[in-house]
């Protein structure tokens, strides 16, 4: 069927926020050194980045403010089933580029063999981590949602908020929307005086939590742009950097995490997010935050197989403190452009093929 407005409004794009993209990446990068850092110092008292999976929550909150401030006003004329196309679109090539890598490097372990153990299972589990199902299975590590490649829960969250954004969020007024945020509050604060820290969400004994992180995160991302709580200011890139990063590196300590996350997420990842989008960014510092945001979601969704073989190999070989140091650091730059050329190679060549098609679909 024709639909002219609906093509123009699918090739349509609003201007990006250079720092938030670049925060991305930070966070990302942070995710992968934690995600070492598990195995390196398994004692999170020690670890150095103890509170890198926050990294989540503020990517919660960046979503429900792009989501937003990019289809606030658009979403009626572009239809919500073009709209969830485009989500796809953008998500899911690295879901299953992730799935694939993560199968590949389940079987293909150098020092393990636990595949066998679920090889009746794995096409099932292949199936479960493209089409993002839920399918916790292997307890010996961690029991994730989504073995072959665990950071696919937050995705799964991340459609679910998409999801209930175009089909209610989007249409509702500023006054209800703070309501629903506070009753989110609530329950993340509660949710963290159960569990003793907001590390949940990412394996099937945690599956409860993920839903309240989640839920405020992006509807507290979603009131900082409907409010304009947009905070301008001449701090550079570094400088918010630093201001995000802070929070990843507070030691963890039992009893006061149930605390220091809760009120982190709620009130301080808001704020460095309406600091950040009050920024204006150009030059070097520009294209570092560019950089950093291109790379933030490939790097997201390949690392984690690898992570696994890490966790082999320090299994198998019982490394010293420095060989898994050198690793980590050496195995983060790597990563990093391995995310790069699977952007460059595959997944933007996937969307933009997809991308056309939709267009055609609607003209």
């Amino acid at each position: 069927m024709s639909n002219p407005t609906a093509a123009t409004s699918i090739t349509a794009t609003k201007p990006h926020f250079a720092v938030l993209d670049g925060l991305r990446g930070v966070a990302a990068i942070s995710v992968v050194v934690f995600h070492f850092m598990e195995l390196v110092q398994p004692d999170y008292t020690k670890s150095f980045i103890a509170h890198a999976y926050l990294a989540v929550d503020f990517f919660f909150c960046l979503s429900g403010f792009v989501i937003a401030y990019a289809y606030d006003q658009r979403l009626e004329k572009l239809g919500i089933g073009n709209f969830l196309k485009m989500r796809l679109i953008r998500l899911h090539p690295l879901v299953i580029i992730g799935s694939v890598l993560g199968l590949v490097c389940f079987v293909f372990d150098p020092w393990s063999n636990l595949y066998q153990k679920y090889a009746g299972n794995l096409l099932l589990m292949f199936v479960a981590s493209c089409v993002m199902i839920p399918y916790p299975l292997v307890r010996e590590r961690y029991f994730n949602l989504f073995h072959l490649n665990p950071p696919t829960w937050s995705l799964f969250f991340e459609y679910i908020a998409n999801i209930i954004y175009a089909l209610v969020l989007v249409r509702i007024k500023k006054p209800l929307l703070w309501v629903l945020t506070i009753i989110a509050a609530i329950a993340l604060f509660w949710e963290a005086q159960v569990s003793g820290n907001l590390s949940l969400g990412w394996s099937g004994d945690t599956m409860r939590g993920g839903f309240a992180r989640m839920s405020f995160s992006f509807l507290a991302g979603m009131l900082v742009y409907r409010a304009q709580w947009i905070i301008r200011s001449k701090i550079n890139f570094a400088v918010i950097s630093v201001l995000l990063f802070v929070i990843f590196i507070v030691p963890y300590r039992d009893g006061f995490n149930k605390w220091f996350e809760p009120v982190s997420v709620v009130f301080y990842f808001p704020f460095i997010l309406a600091l950040a989008a009050g920024i204006q960014q150009e030059g070097t510092s520009k294209k570092i935050s560019d950089f950093l945001g291109e790379i933030s979601y490939p790097l997201y969704m390949v690392h984690y197989p690898f992570i696994w073989w890490f966790m082999s190999w320090v299994e198998a070989k019982k490394p010293t403190m420095g060989e898994m140091t050198i690793v980590t650091a050496v195995g983060t730059v790597l990563l990093i452009g391995f995310a790069y050329l699977v952007m460059r190679l595959l997944d933007i060549p996937i969307r933009q093929k997809l991308k056309i098609a939709l267009v055609k679909e609607n003209k």
